[in-house]
């Protein structure tokens, strides 16, 4: 099957040869504002740290609608366990193959595309289009995109309508748009005991034998039952590690490390509260420490979701799905601001593996779809 290059194509390929693996942006920004600059954006290099950060604006008035995403990557694993060299990033049998494909560089591509054909085409649109940038989606994202919505905030610039170009389609482009995401809250524990001989346990305490019952009344647990957008809130232990590798010694401590993906019918500090009550009850003797990724978010409504769902229809034919499935992203920053926040992006059945992939024309069909979401949000005739 022989695809033609198109702009989308090229720029995706332009993108995907850079080895921007996180926090390393590998110079995507600067050719993002070589790019854009041409079409009228204003750039601001935000670098915090080992991280770089890009906001650009075309505009000064409302509504600010912003494309997000990140140009940084996860990494490849051995190389020569690809079909193709990752960072050559190849089109076979219609398929462009890659690190990045579809997390994110293809959403990039797709974006950059459709602005400077809307831009070109309708150069007095009302209201601004920006971009928020980060290298630092992939890694810890204290650097990032949080940054950046700090700074944006402080000096009281604010984002109406934003778009997130991960991955979020399933079976076919543009059948799936995110329109919220659970929270999520992680915790390491240290259930404090007493190292013994296990020929004497009365002279010591065994602190697994000490947490176990507690985790199991925790995975047993009905924290929520979700509500129309959200599934239940899950629990999930991710660690569990103890003893000195001796069969003969009781552990003097041991170390679990679990995980809340949460809805909005909680809270953090609900969630905390209860488990404390379960570590209590069960007479622990323990250090705890918190760590919330993200809160729960959801644009139920609006006109960004409107935009979208006509969007994807008019070009696709497709009936796109709300989902606040799957893990976070850097919308739970944006959102709290008071943004609507949606994320649209190609099919993610291959982000994080090895021979990532996306069906080529998936990309030139985003564009499509990322252009006439601007067209209903940005020109007066829709």
């Amino acid at each position: 099957m022989t695809v033609k290059l198109t702009p989308t194509l090229e720029l995706a390929f332009d993108l995907m040869q850079r080895r921007s693996v996180t926090p390393i942006d590998a110079g995507c920004q600067q050719l993002m504002m070589d790019r854009l600059g041409a079409v009228g954006f204003k750039h601001e290099e935000m670098r915090f740290d080992d991280t770089d950060n890009l906001w650009s604006r075309r505009g000064t008035e409302g509504p600010l609608v912003c494309f997000a995403g990140h140009t940084d990557v996860v990494p490849t694993g051995p190389e020569g366990n690809w079909t193709y060299p990752p960072f050559e990033p190849q089109i076979h049998d219609g398929l462009l193959y890659g690190r990045g494909a579809a997390d994110m560089k293809g959403s990039i591509a797709s974006f950059m595309i459709a602005t400077e054909n809307f831009v070109k085409e309708h150069p007095d649109h009302k209201g601004s289009i920006a971009y928020l940038i980060t290298s630092d989606e992939e890694g810890p994202a204290k650097n990032g995109t949080v940054k950046v919505i700090e700074t944006l905030e402080a000096r009281g610039e604010k984002i109406d309508m934003c778009i997130v170009g991960e991955p979020s389609s399933t079976t076919d482009t543009g059948d799936t748009i995110k329109n919220g995401r659970r929270g999520s809250l992680g915790c390491v524990l240290t259930v404090k005991g007493i190292q013994g001989h296990v020929a004497y346990p009365q002279l010591a305490r065994n602190p697994i034998h000490d947490v176990a019952p507690a985790l199991a009344e925790m995975t047993a647990e009905t924290w929520d039952n979700g509500n129309d957008f959200f599934p239940a809130t899950s629990f999930q232990i991710s660690n569990i590690n103890s003893g000195t590798g001796a069969t003969n010694v009781i552990p003097g401590d041991c170390v679990v490390t679990f995980n809340f993906r949460f809805s909005t019918e909680l809270t953090a500090e609900i969630l905390k509260e209860r488990t404390e009550a379960i570590f209590a009850k069960h007479n622990l003797d323990y250090d705890i420490d918190w760590n919330l990724s993200g809160q729960p978010f959801l644009t139920s409504s609006g006109s960004l979701v409107d935009a979208t769902v006509a969007a994807i229809k008019t070009v696709t034919g497709i009936d796109t799905e709300l989902s606040t499935a799957g893990g976070t992203s850097d919308g739970r920053f944006i959102a709290p601001t008071g943004s609507q926040v949606i994320e649209l992006g190609p099919r993610n059945a291959t982000i994080h593996k090895v021979d990532e992939c996306v069906e080529a024309e998936d990309l030139n069909i985003l564009a499509t779809i990322y252009q006439r979401i601007l067209e209903n949000l940005l020109l007066d005739t829709q």
